[in-house]
């Protein structure tokens, strides 16, 4: 089964940047910022918005609930973060914003960057622990979705004999997306997600990488395929000696990763999110084999992973030579993309109107359907 391509676009609300150097030009989180970014999205053929939760972000719930009742075309992206909510609430939380926006919300499965950074909200939980609690929300939140009687939910973590209502507006529930690189994500992906979004990952390994979920997505007898799709920037301008040199200017002078000092990081907490995300781990390694360039690939330049974690592969270049890359990744089996730019509305504007028109017939604004067979809750399978 052909499936189309979505495209989506990430809101920073920790505020923007049109230059990790100059503190002049950041652009402080608010409501200016974001209305800016959400309209470009509304406006721009993209299917979902993606809200993080980082420690200096504004809340992802309810800026998410805020923007699907003040736009008419994309889905917040909101994530359910291990251990921070009940799995009953969560149900009714998701499905009311689901009823309530027609069926334009998904839901982000996050286990967390670092265990420092979860210690710090008072969640004590190993990152395997996390994904253990992650796997039992989800399969909370199918069952009380898809059952009309109290259910009896016994699992290591939690203990569920309720029934809820509304049921979510989209059948059988909202789609799911994980990114992470682990094989407890893998685990939890292959048994719920819609779609599993790579981070630091070229074409070639993509191909790799996907058919090793393929497998674990076989061994767990899950009948509708996963999706896959990548976690990126991106710097489009109208010849590739602007692109590259934007590129260049948004990194000029910022210090290093290693010496960063917000969100209470430091050498000590790049350490800590290095010791327990895989993704940034992968990142890392990926910068290093850069070289001086800081290339992997024509137009797949590592430098933004120099000054930030997280998701830091962009693609650069022409409308083009963009859309060529990522036709690379499709090929590979990507069909999704959650992309950002600096400054983000700017940079959304500028994909919508040169880029997605490239690929016209075989994209799609709508959401990734979820499938009522994906990911049995009472399968057991060891990572």
């Amino acid at each position: 089964m052909a499936h189309p391509i979505t495209f989506g676009w990430y809101l920073p609300t920790h505020g923007d940047t049109t230059a990790f150097g100059d503190a002049s030009q950041r652009v402080p989180a608010g409501a200016s910022l974001f209305d800016d970014v959400v309209d470009a999205v509304d406006n721009g053929s993209f299917a979902y918005l993606l809200m993080p939760v980082a420690p200096t972000c504004w809340e992802a719930t309810a800026l998410g609930a805020w923007f699907a009742s003040r736009t008419r075309n994309v889905a917040p992206l909101i994530a359910i973060r291990a251990g921070y909510v009940n799995p009953t609430q969560s149900a009714r939380m998701f499905a009311t914003l689901d009823q309530m926006s027609r069926g334009r919300v998904a839901i982000n499965l996050i286990a967390g960057i670092s265990d420092a950074d979860t210690r710090a909200d008072g969640v004590l939980d190993s990152k395997e622990v996390r994904y253990e609690k992650l796997d039992e929300e989800v399969q909370v939140m199918k069952l009380l979705w898809s059952s009309q009687r109290p259910i009896d939910f016994r699992g290591r973590h939690y203990q569920v004999s309720q029934v809820v209502e509304p049921k979510p507006f989209q059948r059988p529930h909202p789609p799911f997306f994980l990114g992470g690189g682990s094989a407890h994500a893998a685990l939890v992906s292959a048994r719920h997600s819609t779609v599993h979004l790579f981070w630091g990952e070229t074409p070639e390994s993509v191909r790799n990488t996907i058919a090793s979920l393929n497998d674990l997505v076989a061994k767990i007898d899950r009948r509708e395929p996963l999706q896959f799709g990548m976690r990126m920037h991106v710097i489009v301008r109208d010849t590739e000696e602007e692109a590259w040199e934007a590129a260049r200017r948004l990194i000029e002078g910022a210090p290093p990763l290693t010496r960063l000092q917000d969100v209470g990081w430091g050498k000590e907490g790049i350490a800590s999110i290095a010791a327990t995300s895989e993704a940034n781990r992968q990142m890392w390694r990926l910068l290093e084999q850069s070289g001086e360039e800081q290339r992997v690939h024509r137009h797949i330049w590592t430098g933004i992973s120099s000054v930030r974690q997280g998701a830091g592969l962009c693609i650069v270049g022409t409308p083009k030579q963009v859309a060529e890359t990522l036709e690379e990744y499709i090929d590979a089996g990507c069909t999704s993309f959650c992309l950002s730019g600096y400054p983000h509305a700017a940079a959304a504007r500028e994909f919508a109107q040169n880029v997605i028109p490239l690929f016209r017939g075989r994209s799609s604004p709508v959401l990734p359907r979820a499938y009522a067979n994906a990911g049995a809750p009472e399968r057991e399978v060891n990572p």
